[in-house]
């Protein structure tokens, strides 16, 4: 098979970007025989049906990823957020999951995630200039 060009592209299709996904995870299903993958989403929405918060992610083999985690500005400190990851982990548990992990930023919610019993268990410096990428875990009970 021949190349023809590559192509720099700042705004991808989402087929596109879902084509890579599948792609992946087909791969990732095949190499480990673990076919189990599942999305996992949760949301907050108001009388309009409008998301106020959310939070997104997958299980797999045993693993819940949380991906996203989003609490609108107005809503924030009033529990959306917690109640949001306690759901997740409650369904993770229900899909046999027996850790949760994730990624937050030194400049999101660190804290948060470890007042409610994550551990970091690896940091990126400089990701982005002046801050920190920082992998989180929880075992779940």
């Amino acid at each position: 098979m021949q190349v023809e060009h590559l192509t720099i592209d700042t705004q991808p299709a989402s087929q596109d970007v879902q084509f890579l996904d599948d792609q992946i995870t087909e791969f990732n299903f095949a190499q480990t025989g673990i076919r189990d993958g599942t999305l996992l989403a949760i949301f907050v929405r108001n009388d309009r049906n409008d998301i106020m918060a959310g939070i997104y992610g997958w299980t797999w083999g045993g693993c819940c990823e949380i991906r996203y985690l989003w609490v609108h500005p107005n809503l924030r400190g009033q529990g959306y957020g917690r109640q949001l990851l306690m759901a997740a982990e409650g369904e993770a548990r229900a899909r046999g999951c027996l850790q949760m992990v994730l990624d937050t930023h030194s400049f999101q919610a660190p804290g948060f995630y470890h007042k409610l019993g994550y551990e970091t268990v690896g940091v990126v410096d400089e990701y982005p200039r002046h801050h920190q990428k920082i992998c989180l875990r929880k075992r779940l009970g």
